[in-house]
């Protein structure tokens, strides 16, 4: 069977889609090779994406706030609009500085960019997964189908379940990603979908854009 074409990106999007279908040759690259280690600091030991509390005093000679207790970290990913149920994997630093991705053999499977904010804390959490393998589709390959509105359902290791809705899904060249939209440790609490896309263009880019879905806290569960 031919594959079908995929949808153009949605309007506002920094680059139409020009993905080919998976059939083609290719090797499954990481989701953000090249891109955040020029511009938000992964290839530092100690980067920006680092999840650190702050200390010290505040103003007035007022006691340190207490340390959070750390929050239960994510275990699996619903998303129904796409048909999509996949664990999560904790996933940090590859050795080039980007971030990782679950390994090949665990293509059906999303990682959780454990350097960065747990889904539903305060900050923009992220989980990676490759788009496609040589065999066909992997677990993020209709990420590009989510609308705005679509909800993401994330289930913690502590039995909670945190839902965000999807506010819109663009693409990026790997040179030029936001990054100041896509990490940080602050703000409301936001979720960031990440994988491949674009032309291949194989090489160490592979495909030449990524994929993002930026979603928000829900304010209510769907009924």
């Amino acid at each position: 069977m031919v594959a079908q074409p995929a949808p153009r990106a949605p309007a506002g999007a920094p680059r139409a889609q020009r993905r080919r279908p998976w059939s083609v040759p290719l090797a499954v690259v990481l989701v953000l090779v090249g891109v955040f280690a020029t511009g938000a600091g992964l290839g530092r030991t100690a980067g920006p994406f680092d999840w650190v509390e702050a200390t010290g005093s505040t103003a007035g000679g007022a006691e340190p706030a207490r340390a959070r207790q750390p929050a239960s970290r994510p275990v699996s990913l619903s998303v129904p609009a796409i048909e999509l149920t996949a664990p999560i994997t904790p996933v940090g630093q590859a050795k080039d500085g980007s971030v990782d991705v679950p390994p090949l053999s665990q293509h059906d499977q999303t990682g959780w960019y454990d350097r960065g904010p747990v889904p539903g804390e305060p900050g923009r959490a992220i989980i990676v997964g490759h788009v496609d393998t040589k065999s066909g589709p992997a677990v993020f390959y209709r990420l590009r189908e989510l609308k705005p509105g679509d909800r993401i359902e994330v289930t913690r290791a502590d039995h909670s379940v945190v839902t965000f809705k999807v506010d819109t899904v663009e693409y990026f060249d790997k040179a030029k990603l936001p990054a100041d939209r896509v990490y940080g440790n602050d703000g409301p609490p936001g979720l960031r979908l990440i994988t491949c896309g674009g032309e291949w263009v194989g090489g160490r880019t592979g495909y030449e854009d990524n994929v993002i879905a930026f979603a928000s806290l829900a304010d209510t569960p769907e009924p």
